[in-house]
């Protein structure tokens, strides 16, 4: 089998560019003399990985539809061929947690989280688009007490095979391509359970990407035919699709475009929109490389595609090593130099005359660059035409009209989170399961109504894992959801707080937390404890091995009690039900963070009348 491969850009905060190797002359030959060379199957990106498009779901429109048209709108800004998801897996992935669609063995809800909208967002736009999918992590059942997800791979492909059936019954979503957790590591006998139980279930035409982002499973492919036979593509992906978490998560800003804000509307369309748009807006998925095609002789790098029916596009890059770093695997050392590079169409190209021009341009001294302007149309001669290149540009030369830099007015300016937020998560119908601007860093906070109590907390936000995920990811004991803005200092937060765990409950809010993603488990900040065994605690960290106050609380389970945590300075008091419980003069770091809820463990409790002041 001629496994195909998914060629895109891996890392969105930089562009693409190869290493060289130098070539006689200045000319190069484009041609379709002695056959094609392999099938273009599409750029796309990646959301999750995870929970980077945690903040997208909760802009107000028109800013919200404008994002999604910058990514999927053909023909307007990245135009993207490929969406791949996070199948939630109710684990810290990277900068937070995405919720499962089977928080339990025997629980099964298709309508947590935003994956289904966004992947619906986008074929409304794009029709044509393939959606692939990936478990990051897993639920804790699945791995029957081991934090390995592939020792019952029944279990396992049983888990992922009901979400892609999910997604057609329930959104009418086809899921083309299915990955392999994770990108070090893959698991053959997993892999031939996973594609017999997709056949017998009627989905043969789902494809699997083996391993995810990992392509030393191409020699075991070729020595074991049955593994060859359930694997389709070997591929990698662009992350993230769009930055839309907080700026101080791990990878802030390394998106396609950044939508971080949705408290002010303000998004920034950044350049990786624009040389993605390079290729996207002038191929189609089923278009076909040339083999003529490779690396300039001062450095740089081109390719070209056809249609079949005589249109040609050609993307030229000459990215400077030191602008081409976000790469993985990082490229061998390489030059670029300006030059003047000639090329000559031959064969079914040869009688092309014009040629439109798009030109990317990048001054990294002034911070002025020129994104996707359109030139005057080339004229050929006898099927040749001369470009002058600079160093770091982007150049693509197509037979395709319709291109187009699309544009908004500009959004709102850019502000800070507000300094009064309150939320009361009295929402009957909540449109996602998730609180906006919560970012879930370890456990899965959710809407939930208490049937049982119809008075004033009969809609909470409710934490909701029971069981440490399987994950990849340094995540912590503790569960716990950060907000607002990492830059406050002096803040008060208060929260009504649930807990339900008779035995060991225990739940805190939080201000100056200063870490979250893969770094959470490390996390300091101050937190305020109360316990379902009469007692609290105050802390420095979320781990709770630097104490600075405790004693008795007189709190138990099953009811509400109003926490009250304040921090001046180096000053912090903490009332519970009113009353003042302790105060501490001396909390000298860290500096500032975020708010934060939680619990002390992977436990249900509920939270109820958030609210937060910052000076």
């Amino acid at each position: 089998m001629d496994h195909r491969v998914f060629w895109v850009f891996v890392s969105a905060a930089c562009l693409l560019s190869l290493p060289v190797y130098p070539l006689v002359g200045q000319t190069y030959p484009l041609t379709d003399e002695g056959g094609l060379g392999r099938v273009f199957d599409g750029i796309g990106g990646l959301s999750g990985g995870g929970a980077t498009s945690r903040l997208l779901v909760n802009y107000a429109e028109p800013y919200r539809s404008q994002i999604l048209d910058y990514m999927f709108k053909p023909n307007f800004g990245a135009s993207l061929h490929i969406l791949k998801v996070e199948i939630g897996g109710d684990a810290q992935t990277t900068d937070g947690t995405e919720p499962s669609h089977m928080h339990y063995e025997n629980d099964e809800n298709y309508f947590r989280g935003y994956e289904w909208w966004l992947m619906k967002e986008a074929k409304k736009r794009n029709p044509n688009i393939t959606l692939i999918a990936l478990p990051w992590a897993f639920p804790g059942w699945v791995g029957r007490g081991k934090n390995w997800p592939y020792d019952f791979p029944d279990v396992t492909a049983a888990y992922v095979v009901n979400w892609i059936l999910g997604a057609k019954k329930y959104h009418d979503l086809d899921i083309q391509y299915i990955g392999i957790w994770n990108e070090r590591t893959f698991d053959s006998k997993y892999i031939k359970v996973l594609r017999n139980m997709l056949d017998r279930v009627g989905l043969t035409d789902v494809g699997i990407i083996a391993a995810d982002g990992d392509w030393s499973i191409a020699n075991s492919l070729i020595t074991d035919p049955h593994l060859n036979d359930s694997v389709q593509v070997i591929g990698t992906i662009s992350w993230n699709l769009v930055a839309s978490y907080y700026e101080e998560l791990p990878f802030g800003r390394d998106g396609l475009m950044t939508a971080q804000e949705p408290w002010s509307g303000n998004y920034v369309v950044e350049s990786p929109i624009w040389i993605t748009a390079h290729s996207t807006q002038f191929t189609q998925p089923g278009w076909t490389y040339l083999k003529t095609v490779g690396h300039l002789s001062q450095g740089g790098s081109y390719v070209a595609l056809t249609d079949g029916y005589g249109n040609l596009t050609v993307v030229i890059e000459t990215m400077a090593h030191d602008h081409s770093i976000c790469i993985r695997p990082p490229l061998p050392p390489f030059n670029v130099t300006s030059q003047n590079a000639t090329f000559q169409l031959k064969g079914s190209f040869a009688s092309i005359k014009e040629l439109q021009v798009w030109r990317s341009h990048f001054d990294f001294k002034s911070k002025k660059h020129l994104l996707f302007d359109k030139l005057t149309p080339v004229k050929l001669l006898d099927g040749l035409f001369t470009l002058n290149l600079a160093e770091d540009e982007v150049y693509t030369l197509t037979t395709i009209r319709t291109g187009q830099k699309g544009s908004f007015p500009e959004p709102p300016p850019s502000a800070r989170f507000p300094k009064a937020y309150k939320d009361n998560f009295d929402i009957r119908n909540p449109p996602f399961s998730e609180a906006p601007n919560f970012a879930d860093q370890t456990g899965v906070f959710e809407y939930y109504i208490n049937l049982t109590d119809p008075g004033p907390h009969a809609f909470t936000l409710r934490q909701v894992v029971t069981e440490r995920p399987i994950t990849w990811a340094a995540d912590s004991d503790q569960t716990v959801s950060v907000i607002g803005d990492y830059l406050w200092q002096n803040v008060t937060v208060t929260c009504d707080v649930f807990m339900e765990n008779v035995k060991s409950g225990g739940v805190f809010v939080a201000v100056r937390v200063d870490k979250g993603g893969q770094s959470i488990r490390s996390a300091k900040g101050v937190f305020f404890w109360v316990f379902a065994n009469g007692l609290y605690r105050v802390t420095n960290d979320l781990a709770g091995q630097t104490v600075l106050a405790e004693g008795a609380s007189g709190t138990g389970v099953f009811g509400w009690y109003n926490l009250s945590l304040s921090v001046k300075g180096q000053s912090a008091s903490g009332i519970l039900d009113g009353r003042q419980l302790w105060k501490i003069a001396e909390v000298s770091a860290p500096k500032n963070g975020w708010a934060a809820i939680g619990t002390q463990s992977f436990e249900l409790a509920q939270f109820d009348n958030f609210a937060v002041l910052a000076e």
